[in-house]
């Protein structure tokens, strides 16, 4: 019987992490200003290349040792393993992955959880995608199952340098009873790295059209499982119709408010393809689960007008109304639970440190509250993308699905224009959420956190908007990332507040600030939320990174009943007969 041929090679990488519950970003960047070093060496094993290569894990046992001095200094590595090249649903993406099981100078067991993301962006990238190593610190001896619930002590980035990659192919070996089997160990390796490399960086792909049926019907209620629905249409004072969704199991004075974010709606919440939040909240005991679709929901024509509605609008006058008819319906004494997502939780927070808002026991606030922040590129983009929308184009909102309705127009080939710079999957719908929503490939979510069934089916979950909301984004980046009111002279918001940050110290409500550790849209704005509420209010409101993770993908992904969805149950259970 033939051994199997191994191959072995070392690795050297270096950089900063930071300790705290942080992104990978914030950690080397505040690592860097303190100092704090970390680095490792590790040495990979591959016990049979054949197998390897035809593997879909590509998984390599990792030994060696971490040096990280916050840590007490240098860690051997007592279990690890390298993935290389796994791949994702996105098919303009592998990751590298590495999983470190440590010890702490204490004796506290650490887990090093990185990725290194090969995707071909713009510009020359296959140096960056193949050294970059973002990195986080775990509680616990952390399996990528359970990484999700897992405490952060800390998280940066680490980078190979030219000199230590040079040394790395000096360190490849295949040890093999003969030489022309380590000769052709080392190259099916070689081959199937350079042909990963040229998968992801090679020749354009071309994209299909999305399925003509749909396979899920558009705002179906067939995801609420053993629930009473009622439809409860209300008006706002600034004269809108708009509505909520109410699930009822069972009367409950502490009942739970679900609010989608910009272009959404209620569907992302009652998810028929898995298990959806309404569902798990109802099997948990909250009997009664409300979901607002307001003007900013893709359920109401008033997202495809060339509008120049404001957060302010949505803070004032949808969100307080929603609370109004809770209450009219469910009863005075009810305590009232918010979950909301995107620019539904920016408003919610906007509302709530504004002073509008009354029953509110507890909030969930997911990817932004009242500190946004966006990327470089995105940032420049806010700056022109509202004229260039209106006035170059004319068109009066952007739309997801324009690239499948019939005849040509401008809003049509602008769609076909973005896809081709879209590469990492085929879903037309999907390559203009990024576009309309930053910049990123792609910017709402995780591809490999979401189902082949939702992918698809994104043009649904999220449609069109005009594009005034983006300017108020703008102004609130611009001032310090702070929310701020869009026109303080504007007589019709005199209710609120021009910074919402000015009165935070009096907010008694509890705030959950949760976000993806990997979000691509508003990046770290939760973390700088928390550091900024920690400053007025010290340990009156949490903060929950969730790895793995990116924006929408927290409450669409196919797995957030088990990763996420505890994290806001533990939270809003723990606030159970709260009230303002």
């Amino acid at each position: 019987m033939t051994m199997p041929a191994e191959l072995l090679f070392t690795e050297d990488m270096s950089g900063y992490a930071f300790p705290g519950q942080i992104t990978p970003q914030e950690g080397a960047e505040r690592g860097r200003q303190a100092g704090h070093a970390l680095s490792f060496r590790l040495t990979m094993r591959i016990d049979s290349v054949e197998r390897f290569v035809q593997q879909a894990d590509h998984e390599a046992t990792a030994v060696g040792y971490v040096d990280c001095p916050w840590l007490g200094g240098r860690l051997p590595v007592l279990k690890g393993t390298f993935n290389l090249f796994v791949a994702s649903g996105d098919a303009n993406l592998r990751t590298m992955k590495y999983r470190l099981f440590l010890e702490s100078q204490e004796g506290q067991p650490v887990t090093l959880s990185g990725y290194k993301e090969v995707r071909n962006d713009a510009g020359p990238d296959l140096w960056a995608d193949t050294t970059t190593l973002y990195v986080s610190l775990l509680e616990g001896h952390i399996t990528l199952a359970n990484e999700p619930a897992a405490r952060i002590l800390g998280a940066g980035i680490m980078h190979i340098g030219v000199a230590d990659f040079l040394r790395q192919l000096s360190t490849f070996r295949s040890e093999a009873p003969t030489l022309k089997q380590r000769l052709a160990a080392i190259e099916a390796f070689s081959r199937f790295f350079a042909g990963q490399l040229w998968d992801v960086h090679g020749l354009p792909r071309r994209h299909r059209l999305e399925p003509s049926y749909r396979e899920i019907p558009l705002h179906t209620l067939e995801g609420i499982e053993r629930a009473k629905v009622t439809v409860h249409p209300f008006n706002t004072a600034d004269g809108l119709g708009i509505s909520m969704l109410r699930a009822t199991r069972e009367p409950s004075r502490d009942v739970v408010l679900l609010v989608p974010g910009l272009t959404a709606s209620s569907d992302m919440f009652i998810m028929p393809e898995h298990t959806n939040l309404t569902n798990c909240l109802l099997d948990a005991g909250f009997g009664d689960v409300w979901i607002l679709d307001g003007r900013i929901s893709n359920r109401h024509p008033y997202n495809l007008t060339r509008h120049r509605y404001t957060v302010d609008d949505v803070a004032l006058f949808d969100n307080p109304a929603a609370i109004s008819e809770i209450v009219k319906t469910a009863g005075p004494d009810v305590r009232i639970h918010v979950v909301a997502h995107c620019l539904g939780a920016l408003s919610m927070a906007m509302s709530l440190f504004g002073g509008v808002l009354s029953h509110v026991a507890s909030m969930v606030l997911n990817g932004v509250a009242l500190t946004p922040k966006v990327n470089r590129a995105a940032y420049m983009k806010l700056h022109v993308g509202p004229f260039l929308a209106e006035s170059v184009l004319g068109v009066d909102s952007l739309n997801p699905n324009w690239g499948r309705q019939p005849g040509w127009f401008a809003g049509k080939l602008l769609a076909k224009a973005v896809s081709l710079a879209h590469r990492e999957c085929d879903v037309p719908a999907c390559h203009m959420t990024s576009f309309m929503w930053g910049v990123g490939k792609p910017v709402l979510f995780r591809h490999e956190n979401i189902s082949d069934l939702t992918h698809r089916r994104v043009g649904d979950l999220f449609g069109g908007s005009g594009v005034h909301y983006y300017r108020h984004v703008l102004k609130m980046l611009k001032a310090n990332n702070s929310a701020v009111k869009f026109d303080p002279r504007n007589v019709r918001h005199r209710q609120l507040p021009n910074n919402y940050m000015e009165h935070a110290h009096k907010v008694t409500t509890p705030v959950l600030l949760m976000a993806g550790g990997q979000n691509a849209l508003f990046g770290d704005s939760n973390v700088l939320c928390h550091q900024r509420l920690e400053q007025v209010a010290p340990g009156r409101h949490e903060l929950a990174l969730i790895p793995g993770y990116g924006h929408a993908d927290i409450f669409i992904g196919q797995r957030a009943a088990t990763d996420v969805f505890p994290r806001v149950l533990s939270f809003l259970t723990r606030h159970l007969g709260n009230a303002d």
